[in-house]
């Protein structure tokens, strides 16, 4: 249903993608909208910030994945200094890690890019009107994480946020700690000597999904290697054996 509002208004939006042809064509189908105007756009979170010190959006449409500063540590500054912006997080990840860790840090939505662009735009209204609005993709997954989380806490190996432990490896989050929670399982399990694809069979998500959340460990570590990591993460205490 479409949620357009009666009252006769522009809704102002910043778009922050690193992709700018993916931001050119965002920014065509926002705009034919009567009441959405796209405002700026950004290649990564520190113009995010910047942007937002000059121009005040109403929305700012998120991708996660963005060199310099991502979109998740972008979100919490941008929710810090100006909690009247909405966030809705744009993204092709569909890993429920990545929802929970966004909307902890204050998004409004978790959306892919895959989704229609009238579904898109009714997301946009939804926020600005209050509500929150999470992809119909992501929402089975969330549901089954939350489950897992609850099991997990109820047997002893999970409790809160502040640590995970099983096999003899435990992993500490600590306020250094740039992970998102399901990074913090990867690593954990690398710690351990399994492969992408024994780490994909124990979280029960795709080896290639385990591959981009290496990947994504390796960067924000500035490490090379597996092992690199799994040294890092044990002298700054993340990992103890």
């Amino acid at each position: 249903m479409d949620q357009k509002p009666a009252v006769n208004r522009k809704i102002k939006v910043l778009i922050a993608d690193d992709h700018q042809l993916f931001r050119e064509g965002l920014k065509r189908i926002l705009n034919m909208e009567d009441d959405l105007e796209v405002i700026g756009e950004c290649g990564d979170g520190i113009q995010v910030l910047e942007f937002c010190n000059h121009t005040r959006p109403e929305v700012v449409l998120m991708d996660i994945n963005m060199p310099i500063e991502n979109g998740v540590v972008a979100t919490e500054r941008l929710r810090d200094i100006f909690p009247e912006v909405k966030v809705l997080i744009l993204s092709i990840h569909d890993d429920e890690s990545y929802v929970f860790e966004t909307l902890r840090k204050g998004a409004s939505g978790y959306l892919l890019k895959d989704m229609e662009a009238e579904s898109l735009v009714n997301a946009i209204r939804s926020v600005v009107g209050g509500h929150a609005y999470i992809h119909p993709k992501v929402t089975g997954k969330l549901i089954n994480q939350l489950r897992r989380m609850t099991y997990l806490d109820e047997i002893g190996v999970m409790s809160g946020a502040a640590a995970t432990k099983e096999a003899g490896v435990k992993f500490i989050a600590g306020d250094n700690n740039p992970l998102t929670r399901r990074e913090a399982e990867v690593l954990r399990l690398m710690a351990e000597g399994k492969s992408n694809k024994l780490i994909g069979e124990f979280l029960y998500i795709s080896e290639k999904t385990v591959k981009n959340h290496v990947s994504s460990i390796l960067q924000k570590m500035e490490v090379d290697d597996r092992t690199q990591a799994v040294i890092h993460s044990i002298k700054n205490g993340w990992v103890t054996l």
